[in-house]
């Protein structure tokens, strides 16, 4: 082994420690390992810059446009609404339902907005139903993994698969090919969503609903004409916590003013309205250095919340957000989207610190109390995942409008649609490449005014893009520099003496557990490479080797932080992170045998 395999090793192992521990975004270490290998001279700056020119890229992104436009059009919604359909008690019709949709709509859109979507509508169906959410939203996360295994366009990975082939010079995925396999896979998963599932997953409250009746012990403040106050901003009068209590809003003259502003001046007859940090009702604060400042409301009597112009909003920390590493404090969350912290979760439990002290992580689910509009203006933002219903219910004039005019939404409705129809006709047949389709796509979007430039351009989750990129060049490095090989070696030796599904069974189970430590598309870009130097060294067709592996970094079941939709039902679940386990395990042993048994069938060694 000379040194470039080693400098590669070396450069992967620390990079796959840092993805494990999860401290910086996926897409920082990657880049970080691709900038590296390119000091050391592995492969050239013309090289690394190729893997982000890949068509796949431009082919994703235009999809995450379409995403974008559908749900902005009403498209999504309309589909939401067939998704649980009328009232039941019954979990395997409610999952049949929901899985069945959701696995459809995943197979041609980006499932990122569909579980999205879906979070808001499930939990406000449950809620109605009294159906623990939990027992829904673990399914809606796989079922949405599942259904993207099924057309070229279903995910990333299958996209990715597609620019390899091409790069080894075989032809690319169709856009049905996949479905060979992948069909089989999802409607056995399905059946596991439906009949097993139940049984593996636990029975837990929304934690909205434990939240905000822990929000409502408020404390409540009067502003007397004693205070000698008024004029003078929170932060002067040091009102902004008070031992253990935190100021969320202010009633001034029946109008409601949160979040609070460390420099929103103080008016007599003020009411300052604190929740406790942690949630819930300690000791009464020493106002002895507030005179003038008296007591109203204390814990743990409550306080009707006036609703009108507010929101209760529940996000999820992104991978990449710029929150990732913050406190509370720092992240100034009123500054930054008009919003107050009004408690936080991190792996299904409570965080028991002062709020402000809270340092941010990925999964992380803080409850916002915001001013109406928050969701339509933050629904696309790299920052977080927003899980609650967004804008809440619009207000009666609101709805009157839109009755009256319903011209436009749907236009746009229609719009979209033919768009993506065209899209899958056109890809389908072989007309067109898919970039160059999602391109002329997204194109006419933007044209009729389905969606702004602007927001076109927020819709796309560049974090994504940025990791295909450098996975994609960190692929090519281990090629150029013989690593891939030794390591092909080093699997056939262990497995070639048992004949080709052998061998197929050490790709399919390694990229599976890969794909569960760093990400699905990390996966495929370093594990191709791999299965070409085995496939020459074996003499075999490759192409079903290449597909098996594609078909397993999709499988991403195991952990909540594997795959975007798990992160995204983490929090709202109410899960533990064994809960991914308990319900993924199972699954992934079962799909990854459907792989192991169907692949050489399907495409001949």
């Amino acid at each position: 082994m000379g040194f470039e395999q080693i400098f590669i090793f070396g450069v992967l192992i620390l990079a796959f420690i840092a993805l494990i521990i999860d401290r910086w975004s996926p897409d920082i270490i990657l880049v970080s390992a691709l900038a590296i290998v390119t000091l050391g001279g592995v492969i050239d700056i013309r090289q690394a810059a190729e893997s982000f020119g890949n068509t796949t890229l431009m082919a994703l992104g235009s999809l995450y446009i379409l995403a974008a436009a559908l749900r902005k059009s009403g498209a999504l919604e309309i589909a939401g609404k067939y998704v649980l359909g009328k009232r039941s008690k019954n979990i395997y019709i409610i999952l049949t339902r929901m899985c069945t949709n959701v696995s459809l709509y995943s197979a041609f859109l980006n499932n990122t907005p569909i579980v999205a979507m879906g979070i808001p509508a499930v939990r406000s169906w449950s809620q109605k139903n009294r159906i623990p959410v939990s027992k829904l939203l673990i399914p809606l996360s796989f079922a949405a993994i599942l259904g993207g295994m099924c057309t070229l366009i279903g995910t990333s990975t299958n996209l990715i698969a597609d620019g390899l082939l091409k790069s080894y010079g075989l032809h690319g995925l169709s856009f049905f090919e996949v479905a060979w396999l992948g069909v089989p896979c999802a409607l056995v998963g399905l059946l596991y969503l439906i009949f097993i599932s139940p049984i593996l997953t636990p029975i837990r409250r929304d934690i909205r609903f434990e939240e905000e009746i822990n929000r409502e012990l408020l404390l409540e403040l009067e502003v007397t004409d004693k205070a000698n106050l008024a004029g003078r901003t929170v932060e002067e009068a040091k009102l902004q916590t008070l031992q253990g209590f935190f100021l969320t809003r202010i009633n001034r003259q029946n109008q409601e003013i949160a979040p609070v502003s460390k420099d929103e001046q103080l008016q007599t007859d003020d009411h300052l309205l604190y929740a406790a940090e942690t949630g819930r009702a300690t000791k009464l604060p020493d106002l002895s250095n507030f005179p003038g400042v008296q007591l109203v409301v204390q814990p743990p009597r409550r306080i009707k919340r006036q609703k009108k112009d507010r929101e209760l909003h529940q996000v999820v920390i992104k991978e990449g957000s710029q929150l990732a590493g913050m406190t509370i404090e720092e992240a100034a969350m009123p500054e930054r989207y008009g919003a107050a912290v009004t408690g936080a979760r991190r792996r299904g439990k409570r965080i028991e610190r002062p709020l402000e002290q809270i340092r941010l992580q990925p999964g992380d689910v803080l409850l916002l109390d915001t001013r109406r509009g928050f969701g339509e203006v933050y629904e696309n933002t790299p920052d977080f995942y927003l899980t609650s219903k967004i804008g809440g219910e619009a207000p009666e004039e609101t709805k009157e409008l839109e009755e009256q005019h319903p011209g436009d939404k749907g236009k746009d409705l229609y719009l979209s649609v033919s768009v993506l129809i065209g899209i899958v006709t056109l890809v389908a047949a072989g007309i067109l490449h898919i970039a160059l389709a999602g391109i002329l796509g997204v194109s006419l979007l933007i044209m009729f005014n389905v969606i702004e430039a602007g927001e076109a351009r927020k819709s796309v989750d560049w974090t994504v893009l940025i990791v295909i990129g450098a996975s994609l060049g960190l692929g090519k490095a281990m090629a150029v520099s013989g690593t891939a090989k030794i390591i092909a070696n080093g699997m056939v030796h262990l497995t070639s003496e048992y004949g080709p599904r052998a061998v197929l069974s050490g790709m399919v189970i390694t990229t599976g557990l890969l794909t569960n430590i760093i990400t699905n598309n990390g996966a495929i870009a370093l594990m191709f490479p791999i299965v070409s130097s085995i496939a020459q060294s074996q003499g075999i067709d490759p192409r079903g080797l290449f597909i098996g592996v594609t078909l397993a970094a999709s499988m991403s079941l195991l952990t909540p932080i594997s795959y975007q939709t798990n992160l995204m039902v983490y929090g709202p679940g109410n899960y533990r992170f064994s809960d991914f386990l308990k319900v993924g395990f199972p699954l992934q042993i079962i799909l990854w045998l459907i792989v192991i048994i169907l692949t050489p069938y399907i495409w001949p060694f």
